[in-house]
């Protein structure tokens, strides 16, 4: 078993036991952890998004920190501050909680664009800059930034140049009947279900994944799949704007990660399709007649997809097998 696979069934085992009915989810945030990305979770208010954050802090042991956006957030909130010390003269700089190897960066869309392009500075760069000074960011360093969709007074949306520096962007969706039974009870219990939760990994864990993932195989032929889908957003009618090749980059580390979980040392395009939609869907501008007509961005990457030519998978294990 490959340090990917057995990292993320360890972190799956924990967090499953408080986040419920959200496997899926799980699976690609574990994805984005170990692809070195960011990720958006887009859902209404009280679908577990700060309890998923918290959960996987505990499974792999880092250290957490929750920012909690409003319009009054300044970038110095986040990133530090220098102070002054009177004992001694001399200003000493105080960290923010972008310090911490995970953040989670609750209703980002509530901050203002000075506070968010601090925000995305520090996910491109992996540093702050504070009065012409540049500091490094923990390693590994992955924020999990949340939105609710539904709002939009006194709310700053971002827009797509920012958006396009998430690796995904995930929907959690309501829970099924019976996962919301499950999570019903739970809560009626007179227990800390957080309480049970415990570190299975730790960062230096996460490290070698991470490292492990890029040393994941991607054969020519899945390689021209993932570009021919990519390509094909930018030559589609009811796409304005298609992904660029930030984009390629994302959804070919994505795929890496989500194969090494999976248990395989090489790429096979139910990997790039299972990821297309969270990866690709939120780099995109839509014609206004595809708007008018309410189909979503997933709703497209999902049809161009089902519409392209996949490899025959005997033949990337094949090859694969003589590398």
């Amino acid at each position: 078993m490959n340090i990917i696979q057995d990292s993320a069934r360890k972190i799956q085992g924990i967090m499953e036991k408080t986040v419920i009915g959200q496997k899926e989810v799980i699976e690609k945030i574990l994805a984005g952890l170990f692809a070195g990305g960011h990720m958006l979770l887009e859902d209404v208010p009280g679908v577990g998004k700060t309890l998923l954050a918290k959960s996987l802090a505990v499974a792999i042991g880092a250290p957490f920190s929750r920012i909690q956006c409003t319009p009054d957030l300044l970038p110095s909130d986040v990133t530090g501050t220098n102070i002054f010390d009177q004992r001694t003269g001399e200003f000493s700089f105080r960290q923010g909680p972008l310090f911490n190897p995970l953040v989670l960066v609750d209703e980002i869309n509530r901050a203002i664009p000075r506070t968010q392009s601090a925000l995305l500075e520090a996910m491109a760069e992996g540093q702050v800059s504070m009065d012409g000074e540049t500091r490094k960011l923990a390693t590994p360093f992955f924020i999990i930034a949340t939105q609710n969709p539904v709002e939009t007074h006194g709310t700053f949306p971002l827009p797509e140049a920012q958006l396009d520096r998430f690796l995904m962007k995930v929907q959690l969706g309501y829970p099924a009947f019976e996962e919301e039974r499950q999570i019903f009870r739970l809560s009626r219990k007179e227990v800390d279900h957080e309480a049970s939760l415990s570190e299975v990994v730790n960062l230096a864990d996460v490290i070698s994944a991470q490292q492990a993932t890029k040393k994941i195989r991607i054969t020519a032929d899945v390689e021209r799949y993932l570009l021919d889908l990519v390509r094909a957003t930018r030559e589609h009618e009811e796409i304005r704007l298609g992904v660029s090749p930030r984009g390629t980059i994302a959804l070919g580390s994505a795929a890496q990660a989500l194969a090494g979980i999976r248990g395989r040392d090489y790429v096979i395009p139910d990997d790039i399709k299972t990821l297309a939609p969270s990866v690709l869907s939120h780099r995109l501008e839509l014609t206004s007649s595809i708007r008018l007509i309410e189909k979503s961005k997933e709703d497209l990457i999902q049809e161009i997809v089902e519409q392209l030519p996949v490899p025959v998978e005997n033949d990337i294990a094949v090859e694969t097998t003589k590398r």
